[in-house]
Formats: structure tokens, sequence, C-alpha cells
């Protein structure tokens, strides 16, 4: 079961395994889906016809900004994990706090894009680690305050060691 809040209404959704038909709210549907592209789809419900887009979609929260016949809705979805853990008082477990950024491979720093005291958000640029010949950006897994800055630009550095330090 999925628990589908659009903001302004909550569905129970259950689908039947291959997702063309389920329950809504304790009422039964039948849809006709057809994928047209990783991120859109064709539904028709009771002779209706539906184009469905995913402008956004943050996986890790089950949040999702989709279009459909070109009105944006905001989404979010719960499954029946996450509904346990809501019941457990365990619904944050997902957000644990990131203390610091270590290299996730020998490599040399290019660029430093943050300083201490800097706030980030999820995300955000914090580095740019040459590795194999290849520029990789590393970026903040979660929102933080920047309390030191480990490496120095130039420096080479192994695997796991520590780039930056958060509050």
């Amino acid at each position: 079961m999925y628990k589908i809040n659009t903001g302004t209404t909550t569905f129970d959704v259950e689908m039947n395994r291959t997702g063309n038909a389920g329950t809504a709210n304790g009422e039964d549907f039948t849809i006709d889906i057809v994928k047209q592209n990783e991120k859109s789809w064709h539904l028709l419900h009771e002779n209706k016809s539906y184009n469905i887009q995913v402008v956004k979609a943050d996986m890790q929260n089950k949040a999702f900004k989709i279009s459909v016949n070109g009105m944006e809705y905001d989404v979010k979805a719960k499954d029946d994990f996450d509904l346990l853990l809501d019941q457990m008082g365990l619904a944050n477990l997902a957000q644990t706090k990131v203390n610091n950024i270590k290299a996730p491979m020998p490599g040399l720093v290019l660029e430093i894009l943050v300083e201490p005291g800097q706030a980030v958000e999820k995300d955000t640029q914090l580095f740019i680690l040459e590795a194999m010949k290849m520029e990789n950006v590393l970026k903040s897994p979660a929102a933080g305050v920047v309390k030191k800055v480990q490496v120095t630009k130039g420096e080479a550095v192994e695997k796991n060691h520590v780039l930056l330090i958060f509050e």
C-alpha cells in the first residue's frame, strides 16, 4: 500500500502486480498506462487521457513534482515501510547527521568551493577532485555548517582522507 499526499488530498493506493488496476481510498480503478520515456507516461482512465511527466524527483524523501496535462503538482509518497517508521517514531531515520566528508578515491584537490562557517544545503558543491584524469564534483550529502576544511588546493589525497568537517 502507498499513501500519496498532494498537499490538499491524501490517497491510500494499492496496485495490482501488473500496475494497471487497484484501489484508491477503497474504490476500485483500472488504468491503461504506457511509458513514453524515462520520465513520462500516457494514461487512460474512465475514457480520459492524461499526459504525466516527472518534473523533479527527490527519491530519498520520496517527493516529486509531476505535471499532469500541463498542471504541476507536488506529491509525496510513503510505502508500508515508511508508514511503519512513522508509527514507531523513527520517521527521520534517513536524515542522519553527517560529521565529515571523505575522499571517495585517491586524487588531487583542484578546487575548494566552501569555507569554514559557511552553511550548505544538500547537494551543495564542496570540492572538485581530479582522479584518473577526470574532474569529480563532490557534493554535500546533507545540510550543515562547515566547521573546518582539512585540505588545501593542489593537495594529493588518498581514499577516505577527511576533506571537510561539519559542525
